[in-house]
């Protein structure tokens, strides 16, 4: 299945990391499902490639509803066509103290970034297994490899990603589906840039992340879009099932 005219989603695909993955499958030829809870974000970018000569469309989409994902997939499917390729990206920090975390607050950040996950998972697969052909790519994160003080919801839920993946990858290799997660390093995002601005890296800030990076730079959004383009391609059809870390050999 070529990426000329196969349909993507991306979820959180208005901006960051995700508006770099829906950038990169639109140049190659995708249609592009852009879904995102901004609204101003969601407009600006999706008419900004469709000047660019891309066929996209965004979505208003809370990954939390599951009635709102059923609709809008189905959406999706009236208008782009059945989607093939799934980039669940969406995600929500929380940076708190363990101790001081709520029940409410601990189920938000697990519902954003895990049950979120599972919902569109759920709800696309069946448009792959009639197809006999899909890839999903569960952006999870770095700090699953050794954990992070103060972001033990996010962390709980990203590492329960990266289960999931690999759950999926083994009931669905014989549809001719891959299921693989990307998490991403060091990346220089809005919510990264939002962290230095609160001193949440550490006094060193990103001059010292950056100093401890073997390969001596911040990673770019553009860096886990490549990476997400690799596994979305027919020549890749034989790794399923994998952590693929993209971090400038910071974890390994």
């Amino acid at each position: 299945m070529p990426f000329e005219g196969t349909t993507a989603i991306v979820t959180g695909g208005a901006s960051g990391i995700g508006l770099a993955i829906s950038t990169a499958l639109a140049e190659r030829g995708c249609c592009v499902a852009i879904l995102d809870v901004d609204d101003n974000a969601l407009t600006e970018q999706t008419d900004r490639l469709r000047g660019l000569g891309h066929s996209v469309a965004g979505y208003r989409c809370d990954v939390t509803d599951r009635a709102v994902v059923e609709s809008t997939v189905a959406g999706v499917n009236d208008e782009l066509g059945a989607p093939l390729i799934l980039v669940s990206n969406a995600g929500r920090p929380l940076f708190r103290p363990f101790l001081s975390i709520t029940i409410d607050q601990w189920h938000s950040v697990l519902d954003v970034n895990l049950t979120g996950t599972f919902h569109l998972c759920q709800v696309v697969l069946p448009h792959m297994i009639e197809a006999g052909w899909g890839r999903i790519v569960n952006i999870s994160s770095s700090s699953t490899h050794g954990g992070q003080p103060y972001l033990s919801g996010y962390v709980a839920a990203k590492s329960a990603v990266v289960g999931l993946t690999k759950s999926l990858a083994l009931e669905h290799g014989p549809d001719g589906i891959t299921v693989n997660t990307i998490p991403p390093g060091f990346i220089d995002t809005p919510m990264l840039q939002a962290d230095a601005a609160k001193g949440r890296l550490g006094a060193g800030g990103v001059e010292e992340a950056v100093a401890r990076t073997p390969v001596r730079r911040i990673g770019h959004p553009t860096d886990i879009a490549n990476a997400c383009v690799f596994l979305c391609q027919d020549e890749s059809s034989y790794i399923t099932g994998q952590v693929l870390g993209v971090n400038g050999g910071r974890n390994t």
